[in-house]
C-alpha cells in the first residue's frame, strides 16, 4: 500500500510528531521543505553516506539487491515502535541480498548514535545531511520507508518498488523481504 496523500492517520501522526518535536525543542519543518513521497517506478540515485559508526556507506557493488531507505528520528514515538521491525528484517534478509540505509533526521548525531546503541540496532545508520538529503530528500511523514530495486552496473541507482510514510504494521515490514 502506497501513501501519497495523508489520511486520517497521517494527519493524526502529524500532529503528534509536531507535539514531540516541539516538546523536545527540535524544529518542525515547514511543509514545503520536505518531498513528496516517491512514485513506484521512479528512479532514485544513491549517495555514499558517512554512517553513525565512522563507516562509509557505499551503494557500489548493491546491482540486483533491494535497499530499504529508512527515515526515523529518536525523538519520533512512531519511529520507535516501527524501528524493531526494521531492525529484525535486516537481521533476517542481510544474507539475502537486502541492504539497509536509516537516515535520522535528529538534530543532531550524537542523540542518533546514542538512539541506535542504547536500543542495540544493527541496521546501517547515518544522518540525513544535505549532502545526502541532495540525493535522498526526506518525503514528507515520518518514518517513511523507501524500497529501491538496484539494477544498474555501479548500485548507484535503482527503480522504487515501495513506499510509504507513517506508521507501518509488523506484517507489512515482514513483507518487505518480498522485493529481494
Amino acid at each position: 500500500m502506497v501513501h501519497c496523500q495523508p489520511g486520517r492517520r497521517g494527519l493524526i501522526q502529524s500532529a503528534a510528531l509536531t507535539l514531540a518535536a516541539s516538546a523536545v525543542g527540535l524544529p518542525v519543518w515547514a511543509n514545503g521543505a520536505e518531498a513528496p513521497l516517491p512514485k513506484i517506478g521512479s528512479a532514485l540515485r544513491l549517495p555514499d553516506t558517512r554512517l553513525l559508526d565512522g563507516r562509509l556507506w557505499s551503494p557500489s557493488g548493491m546491482q540486483g539487491k533491494a535497499l530499504v531507505v529508512y527515515w526515523w528520528a529518536s525523538w519520533c514515538p512512531f519511529c520507535a515502535v516501527q524501528s524493531p521491525h526494521i531492525e529484525a528484517l535486516w537481521r533476517a534478509q542481510k544474507t539475502n541480498g537486502l541492504e539497509v540505509l536509516a537516515l535520522s533526521i535528529d538534530k543532531l548525531p550524537a542523540h542518533a548514535n546514542a538512539y541506535i546503541k542504547t536500543k542495540g540496532y544493527s541496521f546501517p545508520a547515518g544522518m540525513l545531511t544535505p549532502q545526502v538529503a541532495k540525493m535522498l530528500p526526506k518525503p514528507r511523514g515520518l518514518p517513511v520507508v523507501v524500497v529501491v530495486k538496484v539494477n544498474d552496473q555501479d548500485g548507484r541507482s535503482g527503480k522504487v518498488v515501495f513506499a510509504e510514510a507513517g506508521e507501518m504494521f509488523p506484517e507489512d515490514i515482514e513483507g518487505l523481504k518480498k522485493y529481494i
